[in-house]
């Protein structure tokens, strides 16, 4: 079992950072999807409480997979189509962007709320940002589409991997799902 990236294959540590990242960000994505469309009440705050947690955790996280992979080669894409190859390795940098920007903007926005977020009860994030209602209400509509933007980048990631599973039939997928 490789525990590094190989020419062809990633190994046991990316491949355990994408699949903790895939189950967490839809975890929050799914938070954040009740959070603005469910019923205010107990159940509400604790998920809120969770979703403003995990996501500080989140930019740790994506910071030491960013790093792992910058020091790591990765995986040639060289056997497929030039647009399929911009495609996949534009996917994956949208993620990284996505991934940073989007916890930012959650701790800007609280900052601008004038609610800091709590690092699971250890400690209340600085703000970065004085209070400012309309200022909080357009980092909302940001975080929020970039919300949007991870569900689409998200959708076409998965629908290139299972093309390449069940039409192109060419392994692609399985370089992902375990290691050699």
């Amino acid at each position: 079992m490789e525990i590094k990236n190989t020419a062809t294959r990633y190994g046991l540590i990316a491949i355990l950072f994408h699949w903790i990242m895939a189950i967490w960000v839809i975890s929050l994505v799914v938070m954040g999807l009740y959070m603005v469309y469910g019923s205010h009440n107990a159940i509400h705050t604790m998920i809120s409480g969770w979703h403003k947690e995990w996501g500080l955790l989140i930019l740790a996280f994506i910071t030491a997979r960013l790093i792992w992979r910058l020091k790591n080669i990765t995986p040639s894409l060289d056997f497929l189509p030039s647009i399929e190859r911009l495609a996949a390795r534009g996917a994956q940098w949208m993620f990284y962007i996505l991934l940073f920007t989007m916890p930012i903007s959650g701790w800007l926005m609280k900052s601008a709320e004038g609610r800091l977020p709590s690092f699971f009860g250890l400690f209340v994030m600085p703000p970065l940002l004085k209070p400012n209602e309309h200022l909080s209400e357009q980092l909302f509509t940001v975080h929020q589409w970039l919300s949007y933007t991870l569900i689409a980048t998200f959708v076409l990631h998965v629908t290139g991997a299972l093309k390449h599973q069940f039409i192109n039939k060419d392994g692609i997928l399985k370089r992902m799902w375990y290691p050699n």
